[in-house]
Order: structure tokens, then C-alpha cells, then sequence
């Protein structure tokens, strides 16, 4: 992955933060939660004094910093805000393997600036691009500060029954059947030798065919756990062995990000 040629300064003593910004779980719902059913206020009113982001996608960074600003002013009228996207190359192909300098993206902080790290839902750089910043600023000595907010991963984990003390993401799971099927059977093997939950999502769309999978793969003993539209008002987590799902009315629609668990 190509970065521009400019080598950033060291950090000195008026160095930046580089906030970890979390944002609400309604990215692309057909429901919009207003903004302090999930996200603290101490971390909204941080954020809203923030003015230079590096984020995934800067259309929906300015639609969530509008919405910051009907509770917090914003520092700056959302049209100054300095926004900086992660490459494409990032979001296809990840930026947790060090292939990705990041330093370039930090220029701000390293001027004095406070900075925000933001996705489109949930926390950045989990189960989101955005590690190769947090490790490009651990690299300049700038200080890192993850805020609080919602965590689909770890919302639903709690919410699975399943073991919370030994646990793995694994990501998402092959989009071709036979590959899908081949690599769920991997992972219950290792739940079920290791006792390790292991969590995994899948784009909307495909949460109907994940799930027939699922149940036509698994052991009939094997524990399956959905957590759908979390931290929404028709949020749904279900939670049982295979054999039982095949004779309860719970069912997941297309449009809604859920997180699927296994284990025993």
C-alpha cells in the first residue's frame, strides 16, 4: 500500500491525543436511536471539541458529528472539519498486518492538535479498519485514549451464554457455500476442543443464508447465539443448541448487522 513520501516530525511535549472515537450501532438501519441511548455524554462532548477526524468514510463521519452537534456545539461548523479517509486498500484488504503506514494521517497531532479515530459503527479498529493509526501514533510517543461507546463484539458475547472468558473474532466467514460450510465446521472443531466462543458477522444481506448454514453444518449439540440490532429498539439476541433452533420461530431479516457466535 502506497503512502505519500512526507515523513512526519517526531513527537514533542505540545504533541496531540489521538482520541479512539466510538459511534452508534444504527449505521444503515432503517431505525435511528437518538445519539444518548448508547453513547455517553462525556464522549460525545470530547468529541464534538474535535476538529481533525481520520476515518473510514467522511459522508457518514459528518452525518454523525451533525448529530453530535444538536447535543454538543461542535468546535468547528461541520464544512472546517479536517477529514482525512483510510485508503480503499485498507478497508479490502485490512491494516492489522503492517502493510499500511499510517504516520502520514497523523500530521495534525503531531502539530498540537486533538485528533478522532472513527468507523462507521461501533469501535474503530475492532472488527474495523483503523489499527495501523492507533500503531502509527503509538510509534510517534502520541497518547492514545480510547473513549467509551457501544461494542457489538463484546454486546453480544455477554448476551450468547457462551464462554466470555475464552473467546476469539474471527471475522467474517467465506461468501461461497461450500467454502462457508468447510470453514464453520473449522470453527466449531475448535470451540468445541478448545471451549473458545467464536464470534463472526456477516454483510446484512447474507444473514438469512448464513444461518441456514449454519444449522445444516453444525452438530445438533453445538450452541448457536444471534445477537441482531443491538443497542436498538427491536434488538434480539437468541441463544440455544442446534437441534432446538430447528423447531423455533426466531428468525433474522436482511437489512439488520448481527453477530453470530458458536460454541458449547
Amino acid at each position: 500500500m502506497s503512502t505519500p513520501d512526507t515523513k512526519p516530525a517526531t513527537a514533542s511535549a505540545a504533541t496531540g491525543t489521538l482520541h479512539l472515537v466510538p459511534a452508534p450501532l444504527d449505521f444503515g438501519c432503517a431505525e435511528v436511536m437518538p445519539l444518548d441511548a448508547s453513547m455517553p455524554r462525556a464522549t460525545l462532548e470530547i468529541a464534538a471539541g474535535i476538529s481533525h477526524w481520520v476515518c473510514e468514510n467522511a459522508k457518514s463521519t459528518r452525518a454523525y458529528l451533525k448529530r453530535i452537534g444538536e447535543t454538543f456545539p461542535l468546535s468547528l461548523p461541520i464544512q472546517s472539519q479536517q477529514l482525512q479517509e483510510l485508503p480503499r486498500e485498507v478497508h479490502k484488504k485490512g491494516d492489522h498486518t503492517g502493510g499500511f503506514d499510517a504516520r502520514y494521517l497523523l500530521q495534525p497531532a503531531l502539530q498540537g492538535h486533538a485528533m478522532g479515530l472513527i468507523s462507521e459503527a461501533g469501535m474503530p479498529a475492532v472488527a474495523d479498519p483503523g489499527s495501523s493509526v492507533v500503531r502509527a501514533a503509538h510509534d510517534l510517543g502520541i497518547a492514545v485514549v480510547p473513549l467509551v461507546g457501544p461494542v457489538s463484539l463484546l454486546l453480544a458475547l455477554a448476551a450468547s451464554g457462551l464462554n466470555g472468558q475464552s473467546f476469539a473474532f474471527v471475522g467474517y466467514v467465506p461468501a461461497a457455500p461450500a467454502e462457508r460450510a468447510q470453514k464453520i465446521r473449522e470453527l466449531e472443531s475448535l470451540a468445541l476442543k478448545t471451549g473458545q466462543t467464536q464470534i463472526f458477522i456477516e454483510t446484512p444481506y447474507r444473514n438469512t443464508a448464513l444461518l441456514q448454514t449454519l444449522l445444516q453444518s453444525l452438530q445438533h449439540n453445538t450452541r448457536l447465539a444471534t445477537a441482531s440490532g443491538l443497542t436498538l429498539s427491536n434488538a434480539q439476541c437468541h441463544s440455544d443448541v442446534v437441534k432446538n433452533w430447528k423447531h423455533k420461530p426466531w428468525a433474522l431479516d436482511n437489512s439488520t448487522p448481527t453477530v453470530f457466535s458458536i460454541g458449547r
